[in-house]
């Protein structure tokens, strides 16, 4: 037997048993709602915001670039086109797989902010994507320069650079990570497509 709209009793039943332990997870809340107030709970606009750039880095760190770049995109509202803004965004575009726009704004961020090793890595990465191993290396030996040698991920990134330099005919097809860095130490891992 169906309903006139073609349902199942059994289909009714697990609708029924849905709804009824959906309302009662909704009702088993930690606060109590105010009985003068039916509607749910406004928006605080008396808090502050969090900073674009910190929700931006960790967008990046969980792999959700589109978001990322959104927030940095309102982090440049807020701090203005600063070289970490762009190299943010430089990055976020290159997880997205946009490596002209990628590149862009990071060489921007370059020029900006010449003594910032983590944008010349981020744009060394993105030259290294793009076939260009030669000015790549040069990108991230100053970086490791201007790093003394502290940074792993970006170590790992030049002697890739100079890998693919020397063996440049080989090197196509092979599947490569790259790390990008950001200010503050945090890093993000950017795998290459076949």
């Amino acid at each position: 037997m169906t309903s006139k709209d073609g349902a199942s009793p059994a289909s009714l039943r697990k609708i029924l048993i849905a709804i009824t332990a959906s309302a009662v997870v909704a009702s088993c809340g930690s606060t109590t709602p105010d009985p003068s107030n039916p509607w749910a709970p406004g928006v605080d606009l008396n808090k502050e915001a969090e900073d674009g750039l910190e929700v931006g880095h960790r967008m990046m760190t969980a792999g959700q670039y589109e978001l990322a770049l959104d927030a940095f995109t309102r982090a440049a509202l807020e701090h203005g086109m600063t070289g970490e803004v762009l190299s943010s965004m430089g990055s976020a575009n290159l997880g997205l797989g946009r490596l002209g726009q990628a590149e862009s704004l990071l060489r921007r961020a370059v020029k900006e902010e010449p003594d910032w090793p983590e944008a010349m890595n981020n744009l060394g990465v993105v030259l290294m994507e793009q076939g260009n191993y030669a000015e790549a290396e040069q990108f991230l030996r100053r970086a490791y320069a201007l790093d003394n040698g502290e940074s792993d991920p970006i170590r790992e990134n030049l002697r890739l650079a100079l890998a693919n330099l020397e063996n440049s005919a080989n090197t196509t097809g092979q599947n490569q990570d790259y790390e990008l860095v950001q200010r503050g130490g945090g890093n993000f891992l950017i795998r290459t497509t076949p």
